[in-house]
């Protein structure tokens, strides 16, 4: 049987792993039908992106790390979404952001944090509909919980509260499997599978106040 998480399995990486481009700190959102100037606009890019590959983003947000209030987004045209990824950044994630980040579109952002918390957030014309910590999925909040309840079934989150005894039988599959599933419902949501791939051609790259 094929394993549907095959795909995400290089976003899981650890660090140093040949498979980590990422890094411990990362947020991958997807905006539907926009292109990638309005998506850095609506990041609040003070000034016209510049074309980078993923490496030369990689090594400005190293460089400017502890340098600059600024974060650096990368955003690339993969269907009919245009793909943001911050690299040590989440803004997309954050509920007060959202707002005008999915204002008169839908937003699917999925956050990996080591040292704090992973996310997963459904967002459509400025109101969060679902979001949730993938590895808690019977956890979440938003404008309407239930709206993606069966995309999420299929990727191997169940939305039910689970009880004690099926919490604890299932906690090691649910937290090591956790981003890999987030960005199994984001590609079920947006039909874009996130492969190192999507990283190959040039980034439109802007800078944006933390």
């Amino acid at each position: 049987m094929a394993d549907a998480l095959a795909p995400f399995r290089w976003l899981e990486a650890s660090p140093g792993d040949r498979d980590d481009l990422l890094g411990e700190i990362f947020c991958v959102s997807f905006f539907r039908r926009l292109e990638p100037a309005e998506v850095l606009r609506r990041f609040g890019a003070g000034r016209p992106g510049r074309r980078m590959t993923f490496h030369e983003l990689a090594r400005k947000v190293w460089e400017s790390m502890g340098m600059t209030d600024d974060d650096h987004v990368g955003v690339v045209q993969a269907g009919g979404w245009g793909v943001a990824v911050e690299l040590r950044g989440f803004q997309a994630t954050l509920a007060e952001p959202l707002t005008g980040l999915s204002r008169g579109c839908e937003v699917v952002a999925v956050g990996r944090h080591d040292y704090a918390e992973d996310s997963f957030v459904y967002a459509v014309d400025g109101k969060v509909v679902t979001s949730f910590t993938p590895h808690l999925p019977g956890t979440r909040w938003g404008s309407d919980l239930d709206r993606i309840n069966k995309l999420m079934r299929e990727s191997g989150l169940p939305p039910e509260k689970l009880d004690e005894e099926a919490w604890e039988a299932t906690w090691d599959d649910m937290y090591s499997n956790r981003i890999s599933r987030a960005f199994l419902l984001a590609a079920k949501i947006t039909g874009v599978v996130f492969t190192p791939g999507i990283l190959d051609g040039l980034l439109l790259v802007g800078a944006i106040r933390r």
